[in-house]
């Protein structure tokens, strides 16, 4: 299981990469929300070969983290051993076991996210052989994470149509939920608490 408590995050981290952590983390739950509402043929439909399955956009992000987050301050992160091309491919694997992957893949970026200190963030790191603070590379994450999990989970609802189950604020609910947020006094949180307090 991934290592990634909020008590933690506080204990160990800065406000920084806290707040990347868990829209990361805010990332990765939408999409596992959505994956669980799909069958595994829905999982790997494409409309036809010019067209991405959410298998696919899956295998693409694994590809990605994976080579970026390996030795992430050591080497560039685009490692000679990753085949994008084939990402966007079918690679015929169990729906499972791309599940397993995912999870794997997302200790390894929360594994590496847990060693960077406030003072880091200004260091350089390199990908495709141009330097990224790290901080421009954890923003660059996030926003590609944030570009796909919109894409499968679009995907997602086109599939499941009117059987669809909402992952964040459900159609029509948008008055009763900010009217439950106005009866409480102001706070500092961070918006992803309510949709990971289960953790």
């Amino acid at each position: 299981m991934i290592d990634y408590t909020k008590e933690k995050m506080e204990r160990d981290q800065n406000k920084f990469v806290q707040s990347s952590m868990a829209l990361l983390k805010y990332y990765k739950t939408i999409t596992d929300q959505c994956l669980d509402q799909l069958t595994e043929n829905e999982i790997r439909y494409r409309p036809d070969d010019s067209q991405n399955s959410i298998l696919i956009i899956i295998q693409h992000l694994i590809g990605n983290m994976r080579s970026r987050w390996t030795n992430f301050l050591t080497e560039d992160g685009e490692k000679p051993w990753r085949h994008r091309d084939k990402e966007f491919e079918d690679s015929g694997i169990p729906v499972k076991d791309l599940m397993q992957d995912w999870q794997n893949v997302w200790a390894l970026v929360f594994g590496e996210l847990a060693k960077i200190e406030d003072s880091d963030l200004e260091n350089l790191v390199y990908i495709r052989n141009m330097g990224h603070t790290i901080r421009e590379a954890i923003h660059r994450q996030m926003t590609h994470c944030a570009y796909h999990t919109g894409q499968i989970v679009l995907l997602g609802k086109m599939y499941k149509g009117r059987d669809w189950q909402a992952l964040t604020i459900p159609r029509g609910k948008s008055e009763s939920f900010n009217a439950a947020h106005f009866t409480n006094e102001r706070s500092r949180k961070h918006f992803t608490d309510e949709f990971l307090q289960d953790d």
